[in-house]
């Protein structure tokens, strides 16, 4: 498997790089081709330890990130993701707006049929909350 020509443009996989990105801006997401892309079929990445900073207090808040997909042409590589998802630790945003930058910048890079995130977030003031956007628009479900 480590002579497949599709694979050596991957960065991180299988590399002893341990320096995570300061910012969602500074890392890097990396794709591989989908070796089915003919099936239509789910991928399912959680990610129960997402971190990020409130806006506006600069509180950190915590979440469950949960990233299901139906790959076209290519599949995140999840070491990048993991890199990616941990940028944001020191990232001051909105809840909302962390949910919907995860979803375009997956998109950007996989195009995949089908895309959903959602980020269950841990409670704060006694609200819990949770944000999920889908790709396409049309693949949402209705209220």
């Amino acid at each position: 498997m480590a002579d497949r020509e599709d694979l050596k443009n991957l960065s991180l996989l299988g590399k002893p790089d341990t320096r995570l990105p300061s910012c969602p801006e500074e890392a890097k997401l990396e794709v591989f081709p989908n070796q089915r892309p003919g099936r239509r079929y789910w991928i399912t990445l959680n990610c129960p330890e997402f971190s990020s900073l409130c806006p506006v207090t600069g509180q950190p808040d915590s979440a469950k990130i949960v990233i299901r997909y139906i790959p076209g042409d290519t599949c995140v590589e999840t070491k990048s993701l993991k890199f990616y998802l941990a940028s944001f630790r020191n990232q001051p945003a909105f809840n909302e707006e962390i949910v919907n930058r995860i979803l375009d910048d997956l998109v950007r890079i996989m195009k995949p049929q089908v895309l959903i995130v959602r980020g269950e977030f841990a409670p704060r003031g006694g609200i819990q909350l949770t944000t999920e956007a889908t790709f396409p628009e049309s693949a949402a479900a209705q209220p």
